[in-house]
C-alpha cells in the first residue's frame, strides 16, 4: 500500500474521490433536512407531487442526457496533454452544442407530456403550471459540459462546492417554506431557485476555468464543424448516451417489475434495500469520477494505467467490505428508526445483496479502462447483455422465491455486469500494445 501511494496518479485519485466525498456527504444531510420540511409542510398527496414533479423532470433529462463529461475527458484531455489546443476548443465547442440541443429537445418532450401526467398525480391548474416551469429545469438538468470542463482541468474541489450549494439553497427555500407555512408553490418556487442558480454557477465555473487557462471563446455551441474535426465523436456520443439509457432504465424499472409481480408492499421493502444498497456503493462511484480522467492522462498501451485500475479496484473492494460490515451491523437499527418496525424485512434482503456491494464496487475501473481503451461500442453490448441477464433473474426468481428473489435477482445482475465488463477489459489489456494505434487517431494521443 505504501508503494501504492508513492504513485501520484493514484494520490490523485485518492484526493479528488474525498473532494467530491465531502459535497455528497454535506449534499446528503441538507437534502434529508429538504426533505423533512417537505413531509412535514404539506400533506402526503401535495409531498408526492413535488418529489412526482422532481423525479419526472430528472427521468426526462436522464433518458436525453448525451455524457459530454465523458467525451471531454476521453477526447480533450489528451489533446491538453498534448498541448493540442484547437482541438481542445473543438471538443468543448461540440460538446456545449450538444448539451444545448439535446436540453431544450427533452424540455420541449417533458412539457409536452406533462398534461397527461397532471391527470395521472391530480394536478390543479395552478400547480400544473408550476410543474411546468419547473420543466425549464431539464436543459440545466441534461449538461454534463460543465462537469467535464472542471475535471479536465482537475478543478474537483469546484465540483464538490457546486455539489454542496445546491442542496444548501434548497433546505434554505425548505426551511422558510416550512415556517412561514407557504405549502406546496413556496417549496416547489423555491427549489426550483435554488436548482437553477446551481445550474448556472456550473456554467460560471466553467467559464471562468476556461479563462483563467486561456482558453477564451471555447465556449461557443458546435456541431458538424467541430464533429469533423474529431474523429469518432458522433460514434462515442451515442455509444456512451444508450450505455447511460441502459443503466437508467435498468435502474428505473427495478422497483416498477418488482411492485407488478408482487404487490406494492414488497416494491416498498426492495426500494429501502436498494437505496441502502446505493448508500454504501457511494465510495466506489466517487472513485469512478475522479478515476477516468486520471487515466486518459496516461497511454494505454502501457501497463501503468491498467495497474492504476487494479489498484483502485482493490481498494475500493476493501471499502466495500468495511461498507458491508457496517451496514450488516446498523442496517436493522437503521432501518426501524428512519423506516419503521414494518420495514423491518427489507434487512433480510439487503443481507442478501451485500456480496453485490463488494463486486460491484470491484469492477468500477472496468468501464473507464474500456473507454480509454476505445471499446465503448464493445461496453454497450455487454451492457445490454447484463442488463438483458438481470431483467430475466428478476422476472424469474421473484416467482419462485418471494421478494428475497429479488434480492437474488439484483444480486446475479451485479455479478453479470462486472463479469460481462471483465472479459473484453482483459481482452483490452492483452492486447495493449495495438491500443496507442487504434485510441491515437480518435483522441489526439501522441505515439510513444
Amino acid at each position: 500500500m505504501k508503494k501504492w501511494f508513492a504513485d501520484g496518479a493514484f494520490r490523485t485519485i485518492i484526493r479528488n474521490s474525498i473532494y467530491l466525498g465531502s459535497g455528497n456527504v454535506v449534499s446528503a444531510l441538507l437534502g434529508l433536512l429538504a426533505l423533512s420540511c417537505a413531509g412535514r409542510g404539506m400533506s402526503p398527496e401535495m409531498f408526492g407531487v413535488l418529489i412526482v414533479i422532481q423525479s419526472y423532470t430528472k427521468a426526462v433529462s436522464d433518458f436525453a442526457k448525451f455524457q459530454t463529461w465523458q467525451f471531454i475527458v476521453q477526447f480533450g484531455m489528451p489533446a491538453l496533454v498534448s498541448k493540442n489546443l484547437q482541438r481542445f476548443r473543438d471538443v468543448i465547442s461540440f460538446s456545449f452544442g450538444l448539451d444545448i440541443t439535446s436540453g431544450a429537445l427533452a424540455m420541449v418532450a417533458g412539457m409536452l407530456l406533462l398534461p397527461w401526467l397532471s391527470d395521472i398525480i391530480g394536478l390543479d391548474a395552478e400547480n400544473f403550471k408550476l410543474a411546468l416551469l419547473y420543466c425549464t429545469l431539464i436543459p440545466f438538468m441534461a449538461s454534463s459540459t460543465p462537469t467535464g470542463i472542471l475535471r479536465t482541468l482537475d478543478r474537483f474541489d469546484l465540483i464538490a462546492v457546486q455539489q454542496a450549494i445546491k442542496p444548501f439553497l434548497i433546505a434554505i427555500g425548505s426551511l422558510i417554506s416550512y415556517f412561514c407555512h407557504l405549502g406546496f408553490p413556496g417549496f416547489i418556487v423555491t427549489w426550483f431557485f435554488s436548482n437553477l442558480f446551481a445550474g448556472v454557477l456550473f456554467w460560471w465555473f466553467s467559464a471562468r476555468e476556461l479563462r483563467r487557462n486561456d482558453f477564451h471563446h471555447a465556449l461557443r455551441p458546435g456541431f458538424f464543424k467541430p464533429a469533423r474535426r474529431l474523429a469518432g465523436a458522433w460514434n462515442f456520443v451515442w455509444t456512451t448516451n444508450l450505455s447511460h439509457s441502459i443503466w437508467s432504465a435498468r435502474n428505473s424499472c427495478s422497483t416498477v417489475l418488482v411492485g407488478i409481480i408482487l404487490g406494492p408492499v414488497a416494491a416498498g421493502l426492495f426500494k429501502i434495500a436498494m437505496t441502502v444498497f446505493d448508500a454504501a456503493g457511494t465510495p466506489a462511484s466517487l472513485l469512478s469520477k475522479s478515476f477516468y480522467p486520471e487515466i486518459m492522462r496516461l497511454d494505454p498501451c502501457t501497463k501503468r494505467p491498467w495497474i492504476l485500475g487494479l489498484r483502485s479496484a482493490m481498494l475500493a473492494g476493501g471499502i466495500g467490505i468495511l461498507a458491508a460490515l457496517v451496514v450488516m451491523v446498523a442496517g436493522k437499527p437503521l432501518i426501524s428508526v428512519v423506516f419503521g418496525l414494518k420495514y423491518i424485512q427489507a434487512y433480510d434482503l439487503i443481507q442478501v445483496m451485500l456480496g453485490a456491494v463488494v463486486i460491484s464496487m470491484m469492477g468500477f475501473p472496468q468501464e473507464s479502462l474500456l473507454l480509454m481503451a476505445g471499446k465503448q461500442r464493445l461496453y454497450l453490448v455487454m451492457q445490454t447483455f447484463a442488463s438483458a441477464s438481470y431483467i430475466i433473474l428478476l422476472i424469474v426468481l421473484p416467482h419462485f422465491f418471494g421478494v428475497i428473489g429479488a434480492a437474488y435477482a439484483y444480486f446475479g445482475g451485479q455479478c453479470c455486469d462486472v463479469l460481462f465488463s471483465l472479459i473484453p477489459t482483459l481482452r483490452a489489456y492483452c492486447h495493449r500494445g495495438l491500443l496507442s494505434l487504434n485510441t491515437s487517431a480518435e483522441t489526439g494521443k501522441h505515439e510513444p
